[in-house]
């Protein structure tokens, strides 16, 4: 393609070619055509950027906190006068709509970075216990390896954090958003931070991501990506006994009690289902219900499911784009049929092309009706719009059902606030939303089970990045 842009890593301060010759398309998921091409990086690079992060460790952590926050400041005022380059750069990359990526995935990122800078003044770097002083002190060199589905948002969670801690950083994006990190990279420039503290190396998983996770030169990985690969980082971290966290899968469950608003039950749970084209950890991807109200809720959802077009992500009315590739796109099609197979009813969509975009990676978005606890659909992580709705029984069947999976990452609970507020608390998952409250970005996000450890945003999200020090005296 004429005029696409070739990336080049980001290290130590400046792009620097990668040790090898290969290169890796990236593919506008909406048209199948290829938009820009990164190096495919080697462990190699790896050394390179781990070493430039080492060498600016010691003068960026001694630098004053207040400093360092007025720094993840500046990056959060970056971001937030690009909003608009952010948005179509995700967009081309991924196939986010464009009223979405300019929302979420443009502007909640530089809500979360100032969110981070508003904490340090108030934050416990050191404390007394007794005769001890505590001393929090940044872990090192942070191996970030992030997804693809929120490029910018699942990178300012980690590096805000490790940067206000006094950490440095190596940062691996997925190999389908390259753009959205290049892009990161001019901004902390601008804000400022120094050469070396943040770093960027493109490639495959495999090959980066493994040299990351294994690297003696770094003394922490956060991982955000599917349960599957958060294992293979937990394997090849075990050599240096170096922290890991990890934000993986989820299947939340979204369960709609019998004193519910079933309106609004329905009209949130179907956003918060399908947001990102349904790709998202946290999506709620179950929507249980009561046996006896399962068709009027089904109807409910279906007459919602009308208002989600499906079209151009450039185009501002669009709900919900292509699926980032033709991998996903096959892979949800697949569950689909899967669904199909195993009895469970078609409400809405269902399987075959959208008609008038053959050409990008589409599906349907789908709603499947009395789906069983313990279908395919329901126990496996799809990434895509596909809801099962689940009838059951009794409050006590709802929460078994809910905590009946690997996961536990998200979930909702709609009906009177006390009662909601009890069935919440009942939940085996990392963050429950209640009648659809709203999403605090300084409470802390993260999973039980296989959703993973540690936990991101807030507080919390800053310790994750400290090492405790106890000096008696």
């Amino acid at each position: 393609m004429s005029g696409q842009r070739a990336l080049q890593h980001w290290i130590g301060g400046a792009e620097a070619a990668g040790d090898g010759h290969e290169r890796i398309d990236v593919v506008n998921p909406a048209t199948n055509a290829v938009i820009a091409d990164a190096p495919a990086g080697t462990a190699a690079d790896v050394d390179r950027a781990v070493a430039a992060a080492q060498r600016a460790l010691p003068q960026w952590s001694a630098v004053p906190a207040s400093e360092r926050a007025a720094a993840i400041a500046r990056i959060a005022d970056g971001i937030k006068g690009a909003i608009d380059g952010f948005a179509t750069t995700v967009t081309s990359e991924m196939g986010s709509p464009i009223s979405y990526a300019k929302v979420m995935q443009a502007e909640l990122p530089s809500q979360v970075v100032s969110s981070f800078a508003a904490i340090a003044d108030g934050f416990a770097w050191e404390e007394e216990l007794g005769n001890a002083l505590v001393v929090r002190e940044p872990i090192g060199v942070v191996g970030a390896i992030t997804p693809w589905n929120a490029p910018l948002y699942q990178t300012v969670a980690k590096v805000a954090p490790a940067l206000l801690a006094g950490c440095t950083v190596v940062l691996k994006p997925s190999v389908a958003t390259p753009l959205t990190a290049a892009l990161f990279a001019e901004v902390t420039a601008a804000a400022g931070i120094p050469t070396g503290v943040f770093n960027v190396v493109y490639g495959a998983g495999s090959v980066v991501g493994e040299a990351i996770a294994s690297h003696q030169g770094i003394d922490m990985v956060s991982f955000t990506g599917s349960t599957g690969a958060g294992k293979q980082v937990s394997i090849a971290a075990t050599n240096t006994v170096k922290r890991v966290a990890l934000e993986l899968g989820g299947k939340s469950a979204n369960v709609i009690l019998d004193d519910a608003d079933l309106q609004r039950a329905v009209d949130i749970g179907l956003e918060f289902a399908w947001l990102n084209g349904g790709q998202t950890c946290a999506a709620w991807t179950r929507m249980l219900v009561p046996a006896h109200r399962h068709d009027e809720i089904v109807e409910l959802a279906v007459a919602a499911a009308a208002s989600y077009g499906v079209g151009d992500p450039t185009d501002p009315a669009t709900r919900i784009g292509p699926m980032s590739s033709t991998a996903q796109q096959s892979r949800v099609s697949g569950y689909i049929e899967r669904g199909i197979a195993d009895g469970a009813t078609v409400a809405f969509g269902g399987t075959g092309p959208v008609e008038g975009l053959e050409r990008g990676a589409y599906v349907r978005p789908t709603i499947f009706a009395n789906v069983a606890p313990d279908a395919v659909i329901a126990q496996e992580e799809i990434f895509g719009p596909v809801l099962s709705v689940i009838p059951y029984a009794d409050e006590d069947e709802a929460v078994a059902i809910a905590n009946n999976s690997i996961y536990g990452l998200g979930g909702a609970v709609f009906g009177e606030p006390d009662h909601a507020l009890a069935v919440a608390k009942r939940m085996r998952t990392g963050q429950v939303i209640v009648n659809g409250g709203e999403f605090n970005l300084t409470a802390p996000f993260g999973g039980y089970k296989q959703s993973g450890n540690g936990r991101e945003l807030g507080r919390t999200g800053i310790e994750e990045f400290l090492e405790l020090k106890a000096i008696h005296r």
